[in-house]
């Protein structure tokens, strides 16, 4: 049974994955500084899949501890989540951000070479492309001058990737991302920010659910169908299984290089109000919203060419965007459940 450490494993993308890891054997170790979850995922993974993972709460940052960590603990690959993911935040906090999402990732890898790991997945992002010239977004795509700094965290991220690999004979590969939504088909797991949601999926819930007064859209003046951003939304489950998709290619050699990079998303761009619309529908409610301005670091339009990770990783989407928005609405009316009966 092979041992993967999942970085940012109690994590909304990261505790899906573990679940998947754990669905396809695989052991799982999970280091997770709880600066954006809670520790009672830990137990919600176990829930689901009958086994609670190994937990380590470490924080990246802290170089001695990651070293300790690799002296007590040998894996078999590492699949690297944990990072600041908020666009406009970064915007506001870019040494923060610089700090967490690449020193962390220095270290990881220095502790790779050092005990010679091997097999690595990094959480990369579509933002690496700025606003493409052509869509879909294909891997061939240039990466261009980032329009945020969480963006360049990203395109940093995979250029030190690619030296290291190149340098150390060590195997990765960078999941270019679209946007990932939903929760997973038992509700046990889901998106759970903590304060003030940055995604718009989050914020839409929270919205309908009264938590929120209102839902901002930011900027009904762009370029496309109805003036609004399109994005490219995947059913978090489906990004998940990206993951051990890309696993596997490393543990089984069928890597073609020593660095990869692959985009993982649905193919499809939806705008922010056909999202809005197409909550509505599933879930049979009106949404409170207004038009704001645009938020700094925000593009017009990506959405996925799949192809390449379709045939290369043998991994393609299996659940719709409807699926994806009533399991968030479910998790979310979950969550005020949870606190009623503790109030």
């Amino acid at each position: 049974m092979k041992k993967i450490l999942v970085t940012g494993g109690l994590g909304f993308i990261g505790a899906h994955t573990v679940v998947e890891l754990q669905n396809e054997g695989f052991e799982v170790v999970i280091i997770d500084n709880l600066s954006n979850t809670s520790i009672n995922v830990l137990t919600s993974i176990a829930d689901i899949t009958g086994i609670t993972p190994d937990f380590h709460q470490i924080d990246l940052r802290n170089k001695g501890d990651v070293q300790e960590f690799f002296s007590n603990n040998t894996v078999d690959g590492i699949i690297h989540f944990a990072a600041f993911k908020a666009v406009g935040e970064s915007m506001h906090k870019p040494l923060d951000y610089y700090e967490n999402n690449l020193g962390t990732l220095v270290y990881l890898l220095q502790e790779m070479r050092n005990h010679q790991l091997n097999n690595f997945i990094f959480s990369s992002s579509c933002t690496v492309y700025g606003q493409a010239d052509e869509l879909p977004i294909t891997e061939k795509a240039p990466v261009k001058t980032a329009e945020s700094v969480y963006g360049n965290t990203k395109q940093i991220g995979e250029e030190i990737l690619k030296d290291a690999s190149n340098a150390y004979n060590l195997n990765a590969i960078a999941l270019r991302y679209f946007n990932p939504i939903g929760a997973h088909d038992s509700i046990k797991i889901g998106e759970l920010p903590l304060g003030v949601p940055q995604n718009l999926i989050p914020f839409i819930t929270q919205t309908a659910a009264g938590i929120r007064k209102e839902l901002s859209v930011f900027g009904d003046d762009y370029d496309t169908p109805d003036g609004t951003a399109v994005r490219d939304y995947i059913h978090v489950v489906d990004l998940a299984k990206a993951h051990i998709a890309a696993l596997k290619r490393l543990i089984y050699k069928n890597n073609k290089a020593s660095f990869e990079f692959f985009n993982v998303g649905t193919g499809t761009g939806s705008s922010v109000l056909e999202i809005i619309k197409t909550f509505e529908k599933v879930n049979n409610l009106k949404l409170n919203y207004k038009i704001v301005a645009r938020r700094a670091g925000d593009i017009t339009a990506a959405y996925a060419d799949t192809t390449i990770a379709n045939k290369e990783l043998g991994w393609k989407t299996e659940k719709s965007l409807e699926e994806a928005l009533e399991s968030a609405w479910k998790w979310q009316q979950k969550q005020q459940l949870k606190q009623q009966q503790q109030q």
